[in-house]
């Protein structure tokens, strides 16, 4: 019983918190309204009821004096039969009498009308056990009026002594019946008060329901629906079977919502198609590109960006900008971002070196995005480019015209030095100092013929200007080169080693530059053997046909190796570039610094790539690999395209 009282009282504290304000307040003004109405009927319904019976109980004993005074002297005659005719009389006049009985002095009933009704009897008997007050037969002027219910309603009975001359006689019972029309009035007046409080709450209650069900129901769907729409939720539907305007409204709310689901399929198509140009387009630019909002987090970063500060496989959208940035990146742009992201700044641009995630040095350009109208700021765009390229070009350029402008002036000056010594005091000179003085002249001139014709090689190698690469004989060009050099060998007091494999095959090449390639790596070996040194030449086979295994094409391998100073492992790296020099560590000998360049630059023409192992104080090899040609071989760009 506990349990279901329970369910019951948090159904309707459940079913009471659904309804609204207003309707809480309603609810609440129809209690008050209706309680004090009721109040009212039965105040006014009481009120009538006690004027009723104070009337009964006025009549009764009026009545009661009125009877006793015509049967008292009868009764004390002993005229009984006189005493029935006149109660009959009386009993018959009027319907409110229900009864009148006699007592004598001791109590006991003598005669009762209607003597017939068993209902007189069941009154005679209780009047035997009333026991009035001791003064009561002495005052006829106070009858004593009770009220009490029987099966047929309330009746008052009125007690009348019966005296004379002082003599008390006995005592007098008269039933009054209550006034039919008042309380058929009253019972109906009470009856209509319950069911108007019963009918108006029945009604609340049915009104409450039904405004639960077929409004406040339907409504706060609709409030529901609108909120899941503005959330951007268009698949959301109301299914409930109501007609009406209310069924018109969420037929319309549901039409409303397929129609935005539409419209939305659609535009996300649309938008994932031009978002994905907008990726491939942005994933090809060469330059990095980051897209930022203005709370500093990363809508958009391209491949490019992402190499450049080293965020590749890393999920960079939607993170602080400046939580990924190197620190150095960090300290110059943190500021001027939030100036940007303020509207007190359109852009800014900036060069920063890095170290991490290798060493570079990147311009950043920062824009700021704004809406179709322009007039608030939706985002940052970041580019990075990456100028290490153009940095080193321009320090290149910088030490190329330094060492350009060195290289030509200490020739120039020497011989502008020695001609005007010439020309001043040429006939004070002897003819040994005129001779040495000239030698001096021409030396200088080859040497500043030579670094212009460095310079011009180089210059032409790096214009990208074609040549030719035909089948040629390594073996006559390595002899040349050899023959070339044999005598300033001989004076250095170096020995000149050559290890060709018998019956080289020829190889693709172009025969000039790869005369001038040998010629600067015998040269630079010589230069930097000591005398007693050794610089061997060698050229032989490698690849498939030694090794059948090897899926490598067959080629020859050329070295140059000398017993020189060697080259530290720091300088490695760079002996390629150009005006680089070993002399400028060791300060002995003299050089243009583009010479390994050159050679570089055409290995690279031959589809190579020029190698070397070296260690100070040991000594220094130089090697390459060329493609040979077979007899087969349909022609010479296949077997370059077989070789890479």
């Amino acid at each position: 019983m506990l349990a279901i009282l329970t369910y019951i009282r948090e159904a309707i504290a459940g079913w009471w918190s659904q309804f609204t304000l207003q309707t809480k307040l309603l609810a609440a003004a129809t209690l008050v309204v209706s309680l004090i109405m009721s109040g009212l009927t039965f105040w006014a319904v009481n009120t009538i009821q006690q004027d009723a019976r104070l009337n009964d109980t006025r009549f009764g004993r009026d009545l009661g004096l009125l009877l006793a005074a015509n049967v008292t002297p009868l009764i004390a005659e002993n005229n009984l039969t006189e005493v029935a005719q006149l109660s009959q009389r009386f009993y018959s006049s009027t319907s409110s009498i229900r009864y009148i009985l006699y007592a004598d002095d001791t109590g006991k009933i003598f005669f009762g009308i209607p003597f017939w009704e068993p209902e007189v009897e069941n009154s005679l008997t209780i009047q035997r056990r009333i026991q009035l007050p001791e003064d009561y037969a002495t005052d006829a002027e106070k009858p004593m009026v009770r009220q009490h219910q029987s099966p047929d309603g309330e009746v008052t009975d009125v007690f009348v002594p019966l005296t004379i001359n002082g003599k008390y006689l006995g005592v007098m019972a008269v039933g009054i019946n209550p006034n039919q029309t008042a309380v058929i009035s009253t019972n109906f007046t009470r009856d209509v008060t319950i069911a108007v409080f019963i009918t108006i709450w029945v009604m609340v209650i049915l009104a409450g329901v039904v405004n639960a069900l077929t409004i406040t129901k339907p409504i706060k769907e609709l409030l529901a629906g609108v909120k899941q729409i503005a959330a951007g939720n268009f698949r959301q539907r109301i299914d409930l079977p109501l007609g009406g305007e209310l069924g018109e409204l969420i037929y319309s709310f549901n039409d409303m919502a397929e129609r935005l689901e539409r419209y939305e399929e659609q535009n996300i198509e649309e938008l994932t198609a031009e978002k994905a140009k907008l990726e491939t387009l942005v994933s090809t630019i060469a330059d990095g590109a980051v897209l930022i909002d203005n709370n500093m987090e990363v809508i958009l970063a391209n491949p490019n960006a992402r190499r450049i500060f080293g965020w590749e496989g890393i999920n960079v959208e939607g993170s602080n900008v400046l939580h990924l940035l190197p620190v150095g990146v960090q300290m110059e742009i943190t500021r001027p971002l939030y100036e940007m992201a303020a509207g007190e700044r359109e852009s800014a641009e900036f060069r920063i070196p890095l170290n991490q995630p290798i060493k570079r040095t990147i311009r950043i350009l920062l824009t700021t995005v704004l809406n179709i109208q322009r007039e608030s700021i939706k985002g940052i765009a970041i580019t990075v480019q990456d100028i290490t390229r153009e940095v080193e070009l321009n320090e290149a350029k910088s030490q190329f015209i330094s060492n350009v402008s060195h290289e030509l002036r200490t020739p120039l000056f020497n011989i502008k030095t020695y001609i005007e010594t010439l020309h001043d005091y040429g006939e004070d000179l002897g003819a040994d100092q005129r001779k040495d003085f000239l030698s001096t002249v021409n030396h200088e001139t080859d040497r500043l013929t030579r670094l212009v014709n460095d310079v011009l090689d180089l210059s032409r190698l790096e214009s990208g200007r074609a040549y030719s690469l035909d089948g040629i004989d390594l073996t006559q060009a390595i002899e040349q080169t050899l023959r070339t050099y044999q005598l300033n060998a001989k004076d250095k007091g170096i020995e000149i080693i050559q290890e060709v494999e018998n019956s080289l095959p020829l190889v693709i090449g172009n025969y000039d530059l790869l005369l001038q390639v040998f010629g600067n790596l015998v040269g630079n070996a010589l230069k930097f053997t000591k005398a007693g040194g050794k610089v061997a030449f060698r050229a032989y086979r490698i690849g498939a046909k030694l090794h059948p295994s090897s899926k490598q094409a067959e080629k020859v391998r050329i070295e140059i190796s000398d017993t020189g100073i060697g080259i530290a492992p720091e300088d490695q790296e760079a002996i390629f570039d150009r005006f680089f020099r070993v002399e400028n560590r060791v300060h002995t000998l003299e050089g243009t610094g583009l010479g390994l360049s050159i050679v570089r630059n055409i290995i690279d023409k031959h589809h190579s790539q020029v190698k070397l192992v070296s260690e100070v104080g040991v000594g220094t090899t130089f090697w390459f690999d060329l493609p040979i040609i077979e007899e087969e071989a349909p022609c010479v760009d296949e077997l370059l395209t077989t070789s890479n």
